[in-house]
């Protein structure tokens, strides 16, 4: 999971594929493995990339 995780920059658009109602987040950043993404109606949430595969989003 570290190497999907690894290339997630701040600004990119992710999915968490276990909590799809959270929506489409944008990374702010990625240190160590720890992903903080700002999710619009959930907020701001750390992820451990070790843990939890997010899904890149790429469509606009």
């Amino acid at each position: 999971m570290d190497d999907l995780n690894a290339m997630l920059e701040p600004g990119m658009r992710v999915r968490h594929p276990d909590r799809p109602d959270w929506g489409i987040g944008q990374v702010q950043s990625n240190i160590g493995g720890r992903i903080t993404v700002n999710f619009p109606d959930t907020g701001k949430v750390v992820i451990d990339g070790s843990r939890v595969a997010l899904m890149p989003v790429f469509e606009s």
